[in-house]
C-alpha cells in the first residue's frame, strides 16, 4: 500500500482523475454499485471533455470507457478509489466509507482515502493455540489473508510430556513442561515477527497466554489475547474477537497521539494554521500530524509555499484537499499522521502539526 501511495502521490499530470464512492459488501446492495460507478464516470467524461476538449484527453477517456470491465461488483468493501491519468490505472478497495460520492480532477490525485487506507490498515499475526497444536494466521484487520506455514508453522501438539506416572501428579513439574512447549512457539513466532514486523493476537486459554507472556523472549510482540473456544476454532469465530483486540490497540494509539499533541502545545510545537502547517511539512519538520476525518479543505496554490482557501473543490487548477498533500509530506518524511473523529480532538482543531523544531 506504501508503494502505491508513494506512485500515486508523487504523479503530476494534467489531468488527473480521482473518483470515489461507497460500495457495499453483500448482495443485492452491491447490485446498485454498478450503476452509481457508471454515472460517476460519465460526470468525470463529461467534466473532462468540457475542460480539455475530446482529443486531448482520448487516452484517458479510453481508460475511463473500459474500467467497469475490471471491477467486479461481488468482491466489493465499503468504498472504492479510482486513480486515473494518461499513464496511471489504479483501483483500490477500503474497508471504510466516503462522505459523499465525488469526482476530482486536478493536476494531482486527490489522495486522502489511500492516506487514511495506510493509516489504518493493520497487518499482524493471530497464534491460535488448542490442543491439537499451534497455527499461525496472517491477519489484515477483520480479513484472515493466509496460514503461515514454514519450517515451524503449523507446530504439533506438545511433545514435552511426562512419561512417568507418579510424576504426572507434580503440578511443577507439569507446568514446566508446558512452558517449554510455549517456549518453543514464542521463538517461531519471533522469527515470523523479525520476518516481516508484525505483531500477534493470541487465541488460548488465559493461563497459557499468562505463560507465554511469562517465558516469552520479546513480550512486546503480543498485542493480547482471545480466549479459546474449542467447540469451534474456525476462523469465521475467530477473526472478529482478534480484530477487536486490534481495534482496540489503534484506538489507544490515537488517544495516545492526541494527549501527546496537547502536550506540545505548552512546549510551543503545535502549528494549526495550514499555511504554515504544509510550509513546515514540506521541510521535513513535521512530527506528528493529526486530522479530524471529516476535515477537507480545498486550495490554489499561490506559490511554491503557499495558497489561499477555497470554497470550490471543482474549479480549475484546485487542490481537492490540502490536509491530505500535508500528511502526505509528513509521512513522506518520516513523521506520523493520524485520522480521528475522537472527541478530545476538538481541544486542538480539526487539524494540529507538532513540529520537531
Amino acid at each position: 500500500m506504501k508503494t502505491q501511495l508513494e506512485k500515486i502521490a508523487g504523479e503530476v499530470n494534467r489531468p488527473c482523475v480521482t473518483i470515489s464512492l461507497n460500495t457495499h459488501r453483500t448482495y443485492p446492495d452491491n447490485a446498485s454499485d454498478a450503476i452509481v460507478l457508471k454515472n460517476l464516470l460519465l460526470e468525470a467524461t463529461e467534466s473532462l471533455v468540457a475542460e480539455f476538449g475530446k482529443r486531448p484527453v482520448t487516452k484517458l477517456l479510453d481508460r475511463i470507457n473500459t474500467l467497469s470491465d475490471h471491477i467486479d461488483n461481488k468482491d466489493n468493501l465499503d468504498s472504492l478509489h479510482l486513480f486515473l491519468s494518461n499513464s496511471t490505472t489504479a483501483i483500490v478497495q477500503s474497508p471504510w466509507s466516503v462522505t459523499a460520492n465525488s469526482v476530482h480532477i486536478a493536476d494531482r490525485f486527490f489522495i486522502k482515502p489511500l492516506i487514511r487506507l495506510l493509516n489504518q490498515t493493520e497487518h499482524y499475526l493471530i497464534l491460535i493455540l488448542s490442543q491439537s497444536g499451534g497455527s499461525l494466521l496472517h491477519a489484515i484487520n477483520n480479513g484472515i489473508v493466509a496460514e503461515i506455514k514454514n519450517d515451524d508453522f503449523p507446530i504439533g501438539e506438545n511433545q514435552h510430556y511426562i512419561t512417568n506416572h507418579e510424576e504426572m501428579s507434580d503440578g511443577k513439574k507439569v507446568d514446566n513442561m508446558v512452558r517449554e512447549y510455549l517456549n518453543t512457539v514464542d521463538k517461531a513466532v519471533v522469527r515470523v515477527n523479525h520476518d516481516t514486523n508484525m505483531r500477534c493476537v493470541v487465541v488460548c486459554t488465559e493461563d497459557n497466554y499468562s505463560r507465554l507472556l511469562q517465558v516469552a523472549d520479546v513480550p512486546s510482540i503480543y498485542y493480547g489475547h482471545v480466549p479459546i473456544d474449542y467447540n469451534d476454532i474456525s476462523h469465521g469465530n475467530i477473526i472478529p474477537k482478534a480484530w477487536a483486540v486490534v481495534e482496540q490497540i489503534q484506538q489507544q494509539r490515537r488517544t495516545d497521539a492526541i494527549k501527546e499533541m496537547q502536550e506540545a502545545v505548552g512546549q510551543g510545537l503545535v502549528i494549526t494554521d495550514l499555511n504554515e502547517m504544509y510550509r513546515a511539512a514540506k521541510e521535513g519538520r513535521g512530527e506528528l500530524l493529526i486530522t479530524h476525518n471529516d476535515f477537507q479543505q480545498p486550495v490554489k496554490m499561490t506559490g511554491p509555499l503557499s495558497f489561499d482557501v477555497v470554497a470550490d473543490a471543482t474549479q480549475p487548477n484546485v487542490i481537492a484537499d490540502i490536509s491530505s498533500e500535508i500528511a502526505w509530506e509528513v509521512i513522506s518524511k518520516k513523521g506520523r499522521a493520524i485520522f480521528t473523529s475522537q472527541p478530545a480532538i476538538q481541544t486542538i482543531g480539526n487539524m494540529a502539526l507538532k513540529v520537531r523544531y
